[in-house]
């Protein structure tokens, strides 16, 4: 039984617990949930995302092996146990490639998958609920369900003796990135749907010679549970609204639903989603905007220190942007605002850009010294009581981890880790 059905079997029990997935590959953010989980001791679930991670290197330049090994060396010079980390494959199918043909989109899936698996993710979302090139634009169930055995068939081979998988299957599921608009009327998964997905996925994992041992390794599945946000909206979690979805699940032995973007919602509604066996929570842009919103006031600082060579980080940020606008202009219908601020935090595509990375380094070269406690104050008041009590150093990168954890606790509450 891998760790994961271990837990699993708990919430089954009865028992509020759950596990919160960090989907985000910047050092800032893994180093921060790499901290909450050692002070937890705690599991720790990080996911990489088809987009972020593939065989040709993602928009990261990294191959699922490189980024299983990057995040393991900094897991263990921070003193993290190997058997807290959990790895997990997200939107592992065939949505890179959507504007290709489906079979050739699909054999690249596979490759995908082969990859990940060998690379030792334990995990792997089966997501093949977009459609290709040749597809209509709504795939029927029994398709998508065909796909996901195809790819999970693909798992199997390409496992070690002795190493343990589970599977995500869901037809209803967000986009990856998240979405540009929010739906007025945001209504959870029927529960019709629900068994659907349930009966298609069984159906088409036998038809593909999948055993029954198989078909128990899936553990979740993703539906809307009346979650989401966009540019500048937020759709709270009504627990009234999910109250079938819930009572389904509950009836299910040994599954679980998995949320997708819980980002942003409040630590009583993570706790409740928890609470009606949504236990796999699912954050990545609140992170990767928490590190910007801190990196940013971190920027106010620094100019108000003039340092002889300034960072410039914000003004570096948005040149990056408007010279390559791919990573937003389908979901920004201008460069205002929403271009460096936005829920959605399109920005965390750029990171990885020399320039980015030049100027966050100039950055914390011109913070080196303690922060003056008044700045800290004025542009960070929410981590200022805790600085001037000594529970946070005035560094600059105490600082920007303590943002990140603020989010991560959240999360660790909600999951009962703490």
């Amino acid at each position: 039984m891998s760790r994961i059905h271990q837990l699993i079997a708990s919430a089954k029990a009865g028992q509020p617990s759950g596990i919160y997935s960090v989907c985000s590959a910047h050092p800032l953010v893994l180093e921060a949930a790499i901290r909450r989980a050692k002070a937890d001791q705690s599991l720790l679930l990080i996911e990489a995302t088809a987009n972020q991670v593939n065989q040709f290197g993602g928009y990261t330049g990294q191959t699922p092996a490189q980024f299983i090994a990057k995040v393991q060396a900094q897991a263990a010079g921070l003193g993290l146990a190997t058997e807290q980390l959990i790895f997990g494959g997200d939107h592992l199918g065939p949505v890179v490639w959507r504007k290709e043909p489906a079979e050739q989109a699909m054999q690249k899936a596979e490759a995908l998958i082969a990859a990940f698996v060998e690379a030792g993710f334990e995990k792997i979302h089966l997501d093949t609920s977009m459609a290709c090139a040749d597809d209509p634009a709504a795939l029927p169930d029994e398709v998508i369900a065909e796909r996901a055995a195809r790819l999970c068939a693909v798992a199997e081979r390409s496992a070690r003796p002795g190493q343990t998988l589970c599977y995500v299957i869901g037809t209803e599921v967000p986009a990856p990135g998240g979405v540009a608009e929010l739906e007025h009327q945001l209504e959870p998964t029927p529960v019709a749907n629900v068994q659907q997905t349930l009966d298609s996925h069984q159906q088409a994992f036998a038809a593909a010679g999948l055993t029954t041992e198989v078909w128990h390794k899936v553990i979740a599945l993703v539906v809307q549970p009346g979650v989401e946000f966009d540019n500048q909206s937020v759709h709270l979690y009504q627990p009234q609204q999910a109250v079938e979805l819930s009572h389904f699940i509950k009836a299910q032995p040994g599954l679980v639903f998995e949320a997708h973007s819980t980002d942003y919602q409040n630590s009583a509604l993570l706790r409740q989603l928890v609470q009606d066996q949504f236990a796999i929570l699912k954050v990545g842009p609140e992170l990767t905007l928490a590190l910007r919103e801190a990196l940013f006031c971190l920027n106010l600082m620094e100019e108000e220190l003039q340092p002889a060579v300034p960072s410039n980080l914000r003004a570096v940020c948005k040149a990056q942007m408007l010279a390559s606008p791919g990573y937003w202009q389908s979901f920004y219908s201008k460069p205002d605002w929403q271009l460096l601020y936005s829920y959605s935090d399109r920005i965390r595509y750029y990171w990885p850009e020399q320039p980015m990375q030049q100027a966050v380094q100039q950055l914390l070269n011109n913070l080196a010294q303690p922060v003056p406690l008044p700045l800290i104050r004025q542009f960070m008041p929410d981590l200022y009581p805790a600085v001037k009590l000594g529970q946070i150093p005035a560094q600059a990168k105490a600082l920007l981890l303590a943002r990140l954890d603020a989010v991560l606790g959240s999360y660790a509450t909600a999951c009962g880790f703490h």
